[in-house]
Parts: C-alpha cells; structure tokens; sequence
C-alpha cells in the first residue's frame, strides 16, 4: 500500500484542484481520496506530499518510440522540399536502417524519458522494416523494463511490397494474440496492449486495406494510422479512389471506437463529422505539425474524440500542450485551453477502451497511474486557474515522482536502477545507425 501524504490533487479535465488529502494506493487502483486515519505501519509506503501536485498520469496518445536516435543525426540528410521529400530522405531512410539493437536502445531510452517527463503511458507506433518479426516484443521489453504502460502495433505499409506488408500485419496480429493468451488475459493488470498500425492511405491499397479490416475484426482492436498529415495523402485518396480519406477507412470498416488517426490536419468537415460518428479518435500533434510544415486545421475543435501526441518529438506533453495552445492562439484557432486540456485529457479513453479500466483520475477505483509534481508557485494554484499553471508555470521539469499501475517507477527523480550504461549504449548504437542510415 502506498499513502501520499497532504497532497494537492490535482485532476485535469474537467480543471480540479483539492488540498490537503490522502491518496491510498492499494494494488494497482487508488483505493480512497480524503483524510486516512489509520495507523497501519506494515507493507506501508508513505511519501509526504506537502505543498505538492498529486496529478493523473499524462497520456501521449500517438509516438515513435523508433525515431529516437535520429536526435541531433549526422548521416548526410539531404534538404526536402516538402513532407513526402522529409519522408523519403529521412524517416524512410531511418526505418530502414533500424536492427533488433537499436530498436531496443530507440525504445528503452524513449520509455525512460516518457517517465521522466511524467508520461505514464504512450501509444507507439513502430516502423522498422530491415527488423519487424519480434519488433513488438523487443519494444514491449523496454516498457516493461521501464514501468512504462504502452499500446503497441507495427505500420503496414505498401511501400516495402506486399511480403513486407504481410510481415508487419502479422506481427501485430500475432503480438496482440500473444497479449490475450498465455496468462494474460487480466487486462485491468497489465502494463502492453496492442493496437493494428498502417502508416497512410497513400502507402496502402485496398488489398491491404481489406486485410487490415480483417485483423481489427480478428483481434476487436483498432487501427492506428496517420490520416491527412500532408495534403499530398488526401489528393492521392481522391486521385486513385475518388474518396476522402475517412470515406474510404469507413468503406472498409476501419473507423470503429478503438481507431486512432493521427495529425487529420487536412480533413474536411464531413470527415470529421464521419470520425464523430463512428466514435473514433483524432491525434493533434501540434509541434511535428510545425516543425514539418504540413499545415493547421482550423476545424479541430469539431472533433468529439480529440487527443495529443507528439509524433515522435519526445513524450513532453505538458510541453505539447503548451505548443498547441501557442498554435491555437496564433492561428485565432476557436480551439481553447480547455478544449485541448480535455484532449490531454482523452488520452486516458484511448486507455479504458484497449484496458478495459479506468484512467484519468486521481479518484477511487481508478488506476493508479500517478505522477508527484513539486511545483512552488509565486500565486495561488485553484481550480478556476489551473489551465493558466499548465501553461506558464507547470512544466516536466517538476516532476518528482511517478507512479504506474501502483508501482513506483520514478522516486525523487531517480530511477531504481543505473540508467547511465543504458544512455552510453544508445549513443554507441545511434553512431552505428547513422552509418547504416548512409548506405540506404
């Protein structure tokens, strides 16, 4: 059992802040919220949260754990003049690049920094098409090494062939099967869940597509697929098939109330009104958005299911909360800070529909995904100002410690374990990849 101690409580959507309670941690659930008197000392941990921020842990709900040592790369990327160029000549070139090692240290080293940030799960998903069977494995052991909650797939793309296709549908496949038998059938206990990936409508043709229909029915999971990123993605959908993109994920039955799309920043109206009725989610991923030039959609706050994600750019989402509101603000977007504090928000549904639990609160019965923040604030922190916090004060680099599925993982700003050998690998094993990434 774990008791923190006169914590500030904080719960993000709709903004909340209460004073001076106990939390009690029981198992993997919080167990009560209010004043606890009892004085039992055994099996008992009990951290003092005076004048600290209990908050529920951050969701990312759409990352690539894999594009990890591209950070700072040196391996003679050639300018792109627009998305697909960035595509070509730097991620295509990096998936390709990628082995069973430096996969594992992209992974561990992107779970770590997840946690640091106060992150407690994250969505990946995973292209590496030189290493795909047991890619899911290889990364689902640096979350669980970690303490980090993930939902994992691998990107089926056209672009390898079609061997290439069926490799990455069948690890998905296989992963989530592997998932739901051999004793872990307890979904409210673990840590992994497993989604089906695709990478864009513009790398996959109805073959596929139909095959991708058949394993989000096989395994009652959903897709998660990058939708309308670039514009080049929604041309090419109504080039070839005369159909908007989220018509023709529905044509195949793609669009279900565990699908993720991520970016959509160049869906129309009526798909978005189409992503609404099938109760599915949209992933705002507002930095990459920038940093790639593909655009910003002045339609997001019509979408019901909104969530953020960093597509790759670490797991900051205090940080990528911030950014979107920026965007927003400079764009005179009407999406508002609470708007986006809800997508932070709904990440945590994305999580109760793949775990089949509740996330998201710091409440009884929910799961105790928590992170400890020591946030000394020059004006009050209450509830009708708590979006201000988040914005201009709150950041993760107050993060102290981090709670996950009722373990701590992140105490103080440490980790139980030596982190430094890990880091010295991954620099040692990115210079490799850079070298590869060359010869591509």
């Amino acid at each position: 059992m774990i008791i923190l101690k006169n914590a500030n409580v904080i719960n993000l959507y709709p903004p909340q802040v209460e004073n001076n309670l106990d939390v009690v941690i029981k198992g993997n659930k919080v167990a009560s919220k209010g004043h606890y008197t009892q004085q039992e000392t055994r099996d008992v941990k009990v951290i003092d949260c005076s004048g600290k921020y209990v908050c529920p842990g951050l969701v990312c709900s759409h990352n690539h754990f894999y594009s990890v040592l591209a950070r700072g790369i040196l391996a003679g990327i050639r300018p792109s003049k627009d998305f697909t160029g960035i595509l070509k000549n730097l991620w295509w070139k990096l998936d390709g690049a990628l082995d069973k090692e430096s996969l594992y240290y992209s992974g561990i080293t992107g779970a770590l920094e997840a946690i640091k940030c106060g992150t407690t799960a994250v969505i990946d998903h995973n292209a590496s098409p030189s290493f795909i069977k047991g890619s899911l494995s290889t990364l689902m052991s640096c979350f669980m090494e970690a303490g980090l909650r993930g939902i994992l797939c691998y990107e089926v793309t056209d672009r390898n062939g079609k061997p290439g296709a069926l490799e990455g549908l069948e690890e998905s496949v296989e992963f989530i099967e592997s998932l739901d038998c051999g004793g872990l059938q307890d979904k409210e206990g673990r840590l992994i869940e497993g989604a089906i990936g695709a990478h864009a409508l513009f790398t996959l043709s109805n073959e596929t597509l139909k095959m991708l229909q058949e394993a989000v029915s096989r395994t009652n999971r959903g897709i998660h697929i990058h939708a309308a990123e670039d514009g080049f993605d929604s041309s090419y959908s109504h080039c070839y098939y005369d159909l908007d993109i989220a018509e023709r994920l529905e044509s195949f039955g793609l669009l279900n109330e565990k699908a993720i799309l991520a970016h959509g920043v160049h869906l129309n109206k009526s798909e978005l009104e189409l992503i609404n009725k099938h109760n599915s989610f949209l992933v705002h991923n507002p930095r990459s958005n920038m940093n790639n030039s593909v655009g910003y959609s002045d339609k997001l706050n019509l979408i019901d299911n909104l969530a953020l994600g960093t597509d790759g750019i670490g797991s900051d989402m205090l940080e990528e909360l911030k950014m979107g509101f920026f965007k927003s603000s400079d764009a005179k977007s009407p999406l508002t800070i609470n708007r986006l504090l809800q997508a932070l928000q709904n990440g945590n549904l994305i999580l109760e529909r793949y775990f089949g639990s509740y996330f998201g609160k710091v409440e009884q019965g929910f799961t105790a995904d928590i992170v400890i923040f020591n946030y000394d604030s020059p004006t009050p922190v209450v509830s009708d100002n708590l979006a201000g916090h988040l914005i201009y004060g709150l950041s993760s680099g107050n993060v102290e410690t981090v709670i996950i599925n009722g373990q701590i993982v992140l105490e103080s700003g440490e980790f139980p374990f030596d982190t430094s050998q890990i880091y010295e690998k991954a620099r040692n094993h990115a210079s490799r990849l850079w070298e590869r990434i060359k010869e591509v």
